[in-house]
């Protein structure tokens, strides 16, 4: 291969694995395609590996890097096979903070590496007077190094936060919060100011990144569990942004490519939770999602009006019953309900029943959370409706079965204007005919507020874990 072809190859591999990129994320659009795009971004990965190594004709032993690859496969490897469906917005969330990390990394890396060429020494003379300071590398490093640790940090709360670890339980907030991220800010521009003016000074860059690391901490740590699916999609978003940021740091066009597709992807994302929990991205980032007033008395709501059911009642009521609604929460994922459900709705429509799923966007702990279960599941996806879609079918819906969800149903987002949930787009279930919730117990949601619908009069509570109250539902169909 003659030497004047080669950097013209590299470029068509990068065109290729950014094409691949593209096709990859559309087929994830979909779950039909889903598992074709994944394999698309996967080989487009390998693609961008591939050529950047092979750019990099500096390096002469890849021991290292073979090393590293092998011991990343293996992680890889436990990670598919061993974390549970109700641990993947956990995944999610530490692989965000893993991009942000490999981005300040990387761009420390590129730092040193263009101080020792800005540097004069002894030997070094020839290599300095031709080494000139590249603002827009400069910037791209400050950019890196500020988004990467934001988002490496805030990454590691928000996956505490949802496996619900001791010390993440509690929203912190401190006196003054949004005046002291605003300093952080302010501080972390500052001290990247000082950067590109003196592209030698690695204190600047590394106190950067201490205090972007305080500004991740400090911007999530007050958020609520409630707000946790934006917040993933946010932090996705910036993880794509410390990527791209980084293929402007060394050079990388495919890097770009595929950091601005996350980036651009995430922010889409987010904007789409945002409105179905009518909460602005402003509200999120600074607001707490708490409990208040009167709305936090389960006493007072309940008050002696829950009506408990068991699976024989349940299945009574399906035997009568043309069109059923199931409604998937968080509950259905912990007790691993879904092939449970699945087979329900096997047996329901055997009997001639019209069965239909009602999907919420912020159903669980990520966007997209319910959907990815009961496609596990093989659950047609063609059953599966949006909030929108469904909402206006409730009044004709003989039974509505709600399993595990709490917040995505309470209807005072509808009627108390003081409530934290108020305004946010639920699934009208309590409009059904008559609504089965199947619960551990009647322990608040997300929000941490109790729920009227359990005490409403077309309501009745089936007590239990999610997969046994499933079979046992089952269990009593079969022998009407």
């Amino acid at each position: 291969m003659s030497a004047e072809y080669y950097p013209h190859l590299i470029n068509l591999a990068y065109v290729v694995a950014g094409i691949l990129f593209i096709l990859g994320l559309k087929g994830l659009t979909h779950p039909r395609t889903a598992v074709g795009g994944n394999l698309l971004g996967a080989l487009a990965m390998l693609l961008a590996i591939v050529a950047t190594l092979l750019k990099t004709k500096i390096i002469e032993d890849y021991t290292w890097i073979l090393i590293g690859t092998g011991i990343g496969t293996v992680i890889g490897v436990l990670f598919a096979t061993r974390i549970a469906m109700t641990a993947m917005p956990q995944l999610v969330a530490l692989f965000n903070g893993f991009g942000g990390g490999a981005s300040v990394l990387v761009a420390g890396a590129e730092l040193v590496k263009n101080i020792r060429a800005l540097t004069l020494d002894s030997n070094g003379a020839e290599a300095a007077a031709t080494a000139t300071p590249n603002v827009v590398a400069d910037v791209a490093i400050v950019a890196s190094g500020l988004i990467g640790a934001v988002t490496f940090w805030g990454s590691l709360v928000a996956m505490g936060k949802l496996q619900e670890l001791k010390m993440f339980k509690k929203n912190i907030s401190l006196p003054g919060q949004q005046v002291f991220n605003a300093l952080l800010a302010l501080a972390a521009l500052a001290l990247g100011v000082w950067l590109v003016s003196d592209p030698t000074n690695m204190t600047a860059y590394w106190g950067l990144v201490a205090v972007a690391s305080v500004l991740g901490l400090t911007l999530v740590l007050p958020i609520g569990g409630a707000d946790m699916p934006v917040v993933i999609a946010l932090l996705n978003s910036y993880s794509g942004l410390a990527a791209a940021s980084t293929g402007f740091v060394i050079d990388n066009n495919v890097l770009i490519i595929a950091g601005s597709l996350v980036g651009a992807s995430g922010l889409i994302l987010t904007q789409i939770m945002c409105k179905a929990m009518n909460r602005s991205l402003t509200n999120v980032l600074f607001g707490v999602l708490e409990p208040g007033g009167a709305a936090a008395d389960a006493d007072e709501v309940y008050a002696g009006r829950v009506k408990s059911t068991s699976a024989d009642e349940v299945a009574m009521l399906y035997e009568s019953a043309q069109r059923a609604v199931i409604v998937p929460g968080y509950g259905l994922a912990v007790a691993q309900a879904q092939h449970a459900v699945r087979d329900l709705m096997d047996v329901l429509e055997s009997r001639g029943v019209e069965v239909e799923f009602a999907i919420h966007p912020v159903a669980g702990r990520m966007p997209g959370h319910m959907n990815v279960l009961l496609a596990e599941a093989e659950v047609p996806y063609e059953k599966l409706r949006e909030m929108d879609e469904i909402n206006s079918t409730f009044p004709q819906t003989d039974v509505t079965l709600v399993i595990g969800a709490n917040d995505v149903v309470n209807p005072v987002a509808r009627t108390d204007p003081s409530s934290p949930i108020a305004g946010m787009p639920i699934l009208d279930v309590d409009k059904s005919r008559t609504v089965v919730v199947v619960k551990r117990s009647l322990s608040p949601g997300f929000a941490g507020i109790p729920n009227p619908l359990f005490a409403a009069d077309n309501c009745l509570m089936y007590f239990g874990d999610g997969k046994q109250a499933m079979l046992d539902l089952v269990g009593a169909l079969k022998e009407l």
